[in-house]
């Protein structure tokens, strides 16, 4: 008797890698500059743009593939600042790996909380949120790799090292009390105005993202299979032994000394940060990142050989982070040459002016979560949207902080599952997280995000907040 023939398993969809995902959106950006009209909003003496003076141009400036292909250059040397301060972030972060400093810190925290993962979830993710919200940037794209660590080591999955890395320090930044100063000084209110309020907001937002945490962790603890990694041959029995051994760890003072110096240089980072320009910042970023690596190297024995190999091998494991980097800060530059980005924010913008008060608050920060992915620079974003919202509010009767306010919520969340910033992407890329399936798990947490927002927002507007507190 002949066996049956199998039939042949049909091929899962699988999303294209990184690298062709960016080129297919650079590519599309093209297409857009000869479909949606051409158009610019005015420009003061001094170049800044006359939010309510919007004109077609009456003719399409649109951007060819050739040419389009050819903004991935000026994107790269346009974001080799950010590059540059990402490369030596992980270089040093790696040193800091390789001196095993933080698997005797774990392992000594799963001892003294009795294996208890969810506390170590919580911890890491509310400091990473602070981070986050004081001193946040692309360049703890170069944290990932200790939220790897982390997640192995506590036999969770790659979404979990995201979420306690990047969710985390996106969700502080996006919310932190401090960030909103260059909007701050363009809308002419005082900086860190609102600090006690934005402050409550940053801690509200932190529970809500870790509850969301620790429900995904909990769910994959009980059921690998659920974790969508799993058809990707992620299995909770890679980070190590098949079961976290609970043993008694000391604390030397060996690993004391490497974890404040590793923990300070971000501390320090932070307060240095609230007083200099960013080119100063890097500089000064960069050097105290070359002279941790090396302390903490040399306090741990390695010879120079083996702490000039760690450093090439954290500069080696960003490079392609740094190059998404750069091609993410293309497509922006694309949508700015076709002159269609002042025709996209003039088309979503106008429906504002007829809606009331409470409403149009609302309005407004929605506006903006939609623009935010498309503009990832966050100085470009001000310099375009401020001066466009500022009159609005002001025809609305919005006190001028409540307009700051909508922009930090618009601003912040939707950074989370944005397929052009560098910085999510990067983090991605990291952990081994398709973009279509980080997309599925975040989207919606996003708009649970967006909702308690809106709900704070009406609240604001009709108590009649001005960001005195």
């Amino acid at each position: 008797m002949s066996e049956e023939k199998k039939k042949p398993e049909k091929k899962k969809h699988k999303m294209p890698h990184m690298l062709w995902l960016m080129l297919i959106i650079l590519l599309i950006c093209s297409v857009l500059t000869y479909i949606i009209p051409a158009g610019q909003f005015a420009t003061d003496a001094d170049g800044n743009i006359i939010g309510d003076q919007f004109s077609f141009l009456g003719y399409q400036t649109p951007v060819d593939p050739i040419t389009a292909l050819m903004q991935i250059f000026p994107g790269l040397t346009g974001s080799a600042s950010i590059v540059m301060i990402v490369l030596v972030s992980g270089a040093c972060i790696q040193v800091f790996l390789d001196t095993k400093t933080f698997d005797r810190v774990l392992d000594w925290a799963i001892y003294k909380s009795s294996g208890r993962g969810d506390l170590l979830i919580g911890i890491l993710f509310c400091l990473m949120v602070y981070l986050g919200g004081f001193g946040g940037g692309d360049s703890l794209i170069a944290i990932v790799p200790v939220g790897l660590a982390f997640a192995k080591k506590l036999h969770l999955d790659g979404f979990v090292a995201m979420m306690v890395t990047t969710f985390a320090t996106l969700l502080g930044f996006g919310t932190g009390p401090t960030k909103m100063f260059i909007v701050q000084a363009m809308m002419g209110t005082k900086l860190y105005g609102g600090f006690l309020t934005r402050f409550i907001i940053m801690n509200i937002m932190m529970v809500v993202g870790l509850l969301m945490v620790l429900s995904y962790a909990r769910k994959i603890r009980r059921d690998p299979t659920k974790s969508p990694l799993y058809e990707d041959g992620w299995r909770p029995d890679q980070g190590g032994d098949e079961e976290v051994e609970i043993k008694e760890v000391k604390m030397d003072a060996r690993t004391i000394i490497t974890l404040l110096i590793f923990v300070g240089q971000y501390v320090w980072i932070v307060i240095y940060g609230m007083s200099a320009d960013m080119n100063t910042l890097f500089a000064a970023q960069t050097a105290g990142f070359m002279a941790c690596a090396t302390v903490m190297g040399k306090i741990n024995g390695m010879s120079w050989d083996e702490l000039g190999d760690s450093f090439v091998r954290g500069l080696q494991s960003m490079a392609f982070v740094g190059f998404i980097i750069g091609m993410a800060r293309s497509i922006s530059l694309v949508l700015g040459m076709g002159n269609v980005l002042h025709t996209i924010v003039y088309a979503v913008t106008r429906p504002l002016m007829n809606l009331p008060k409470w409403i149009a608050s609302v309005g407004m920060m929605l506006v903006i979560a939609l623009i935010n992915p498309i503009i990832p620079s966050a100085s470009s974003k001000a310099a375009i949207l401020v001066p466009i919202i500022k009159p609005i509010g002001e025809v609305l009767g919005l006190a001028p902080e409540l307009i700051v306010q909508a922009y930090q919520f618009g601003d912040g969340f939707t950074n989370i599952i944005s397929p052009i910033l560098g910085w999510t992407i990067g983090s991605l890329i990291t952990c081994g997280i398709p973009f279509s399936k980080w997309f599925k798990w975040a989207f919606p947490k996003v708009l649970i995000m967006l909702g308690i927002s809106a709900v704070i927002m009406v609240f604001l507007t009709m108590t009649g907040w001005t960001g005195a507190f």
